[in-house]
């Protein structure tokens, strides 16, 4: 006869109810990030039918750093210290190609909401942050992909890339976070204007402020005092802040790596909230 152990309950087997409660926060967990996962690999197939959108998404910035970069590398123009003008720049080119792809991600949403797969979303039991989520991951492939493109016009144009592994990965991490943060941002505005002519006029009005409140650039010191204020605002000049300071060699974060990726996170965390509720009215 088999003896109940000293922390078993009388009786017989533990409460099945109470075991699977304890299984519980962490299924949901595993739950959420599976369904996470499933949501941005559905939007990341769509580049594979259209790869083109990245080559054309990439001449905007290669302009930028093969005419702007160059002339202004040759004049001096905008004072840098001991590193040159286009080592300064490329990073802040790199965030600002992100942001201009993030920034109308929510386009998308439109169109989706049109041909009715909003719809199906809303019906299946996905939670709307891990749709909200599943699709700021998919943005920041996007915006990956971008700084690869990136990466070798700087390489060609001879910008001194910092090659270390983590300096890598956090650069991987400050590109994943910025996409995601200035995408979820799009897809708040989709779904509080509904049409794509106004969403694209919003649009359009948002991201140069964004790109020139911020030290992509130019350095802050150079700023005026009003536009110091709205830079230290600015979400994207703590993007470019870790960026150049993983990205390029003597790169150094004004504010520090660890403020910089808080800033982010926290302010993509707080997004995806408030995308996650007002998500259903993009059908309304």
């Amino acid at each position: 006869m088999r003896h109940p152990g000293p922390g078993a309950p009388r009786g017989g087997s533990a409460d099945p109810a109470l075991a699977a409660g304890r299984a519980s926060p962490f299924s949901a967990i595993a739950g959420f990030v599976g369904k996470t996962l499933v949501i941005a690999e559905v939007e990341a197939r769509k580049l594979r039918h259209d790869p083109t959108e990245l080559i054309t998404r990439a001449l905007q910035p290669a302009l930028w750093l093969l005419v702007f970069g160059q002339v202004f590398t040759r004049v001096r123009a905008i004072p840098t210290g001991d590193m040159r003008y286009i080592d300064f720049m490329a990073p802040g080119i790199l965030a600002q190609s992100v942001l201009f792809i993030a920034i109308f991600y929510g386009i998308a949403i439109i169109w989706e909401r049109d041909l009715g797969i909003v719809h199906k979303f809303l019906a299946s039991p996905t939670p709307r942050p891990a749709l909200v989520l599943g699709k700021a991951l998919s943005a920041g492939l996007r915006g990956l992909s971008q700084a690869v493109i990136i990466y070798v016009l700087a390489l060609l144009l001879g910008v001194g890339i910092r090659w270390h592994p983590l300096a890598l990965a956090g650069v991987v991490c400050t590109v994943i976070l910025g996409a995601a943060l200035f995408s979820t941002l799009s897809l708040i505005i989709a779904c509080l204007v509904k049409t794509r002519e106004r969403f694209m006029g919003i649009g359009q009005l948002i991201t140069m402020p964004l790109f020139f409140a911020s030290n992509a650039i130019y350095p802050i010191a150079m700023m005026p005092k009003w536009l110091r204020v709205i830079s230290s605002m600015n979400p994207l000049t703590y993007e470019v802040d870790a960026l150049r300071s993983l990205m390029v060699v003597g790169g150094e974060s004004s504010y520090g790596i660890g403020v910089d990726l808080s800033v982010l996170l926290g302010a993509t965390t707080i997004l995806v909230i408030i995308a996650g509720r007002l998500y259903p009215n993009v059908v309304r």
